[in-house]
């Protein structure tokens, strides 16, 4: 949805990185509306993406019955709704992702409760 200012926009944005305590990175987990939108989580830009998988993600989407059975090697990615591949040995930010941007994963095979989006 686009938003189109009607006025002149002036003021500072409050959304800006050094509002916050690290930069804002939006994930969301594709084909499971029971988490129906990307969240946001504040993460050092120097957190390895690997991390993700074994630090962060367990406790936005472990409680999940499907996150327990995600083959991590199978995981599909997305950056700006486009295929991306994301090395997990180097940082976020040494994968390019910045404040604010969104990325989401798709697991194969794993489609929802009991394949609900499939």
């Amino acid at each position: 949805m686009s938003v189109v200012a009607v006025k002149p926009y002036n003021f500072p944005a409050k959304d800006v990185r050094e509002n916050f305590p690290a930069p804002l990175l939006y994930i969301g987990w594709e084909d499971h509306l029971l988490i129906c939108a990307p969240v946001a989580l504040p993460l050092p830009p120097e957190t390895p993406f690997g991390a993700l998988a074994q630090a962060v993600l367990p406790g936005v989407y472990g409680y999940h019955p499907d996150f327990a059975k995600i083959d991590w090697t199978q995981v599909q990615w997305f950056k700006s709704g486009q295929p991306w591949t994301p090395d997990p040995a180097k940082s976020l930010q040494e994968n390019g992702l910045k404040h604010k941007d969104v990325i989401r994963f798709r697991t194969p095979g794993l489609t929802g409760i009991a394949g609900t989006c499939s």
